[in-house]
């Protein structure tokens, strides 16, 4: 699975402010409610508040902002794969937000498919299934669930929204209604 989008943007899409190096980014994958187009937007966590989610919010994720370096290539950037996206949403140094949960568990499932991420057992707790990367030896913890037709059906929008489906629903949830989850934003960090 491939998605192109927009490269890290270099200033905050509600102030307008140049990011600065180690200055907190959220960025969200966006649906435009008009359009259908989806959207990349990057905002400084202290603008948070004053960001309009302007349509259905496929993830989103917060990271600490590094400028490119001199002749870096951002076209190398703009191809999200299901793999760098996984590992964006489940990095281990963050809780994976809320409503991200499902579409890691997807992402992983289909990772596990193309032999990219190895079973390693349930955690302590027994509630994450743990995963090692098959490039850089790391673990991952996926919230353990179960796959059965409801979490597709549950998930079924946001998959829409990543690879080109249909139309959204009529009782989709309004602009908005996914908001931050503590320190793992409604939106957790990206390298894309």
């Amino acid at each position: 699975m491939e998605l192109n989008l927009q490269p890290l943007a270099t200033s905050c899409y509600v102030t307008g402010k140049p990011f600065g190096e180690g200055e907190r980014v959220l960025s969200f994958l966006v649906r435009n409610e008009t359009s259908d187009e989806v959207m990349r937007y990057d905002v400084l966590e202290s603008a948070r508040e004053s960001f309009t989610i302007p349509g259905f919010v496929a993830c989103s994720w917060g990271h600490v902002f590094k400028p490119r370096k001199a002749g870096e290539n951002p076209e190398r950037e703009l191809k999200l794969t299901a793999e760098n996206l996984f590992v964006t949403l489940a990095d281990p140094t963050i809780e994976i937000a809320p409503e991200n949960e499902r579409l890691v568990q997807f992402l992983a499932l289909m990772l596990e498919r193309k032999k990219l991420l190895r079973p390693k057992g349930r955690s302590a707790d027994g509630r994450r299934n743990l995963f090692e990367h098959a490039k850089t030896k790391l673990i991952y913890a996926v919230p353990a669930g179960e796959l059965n037709p409801e979490f597709f059906m549950s998930i079924q929008e946001q998959l829409s929204v990543l690879v080109g489906g249909g139309k959204k629903p009529a009782t989709e949830a309004k602009p908005g209604e996914a908001g931050p989850a503590g320190d793992a934003p409604a939106a957790p960090p990206a390298t894309a």
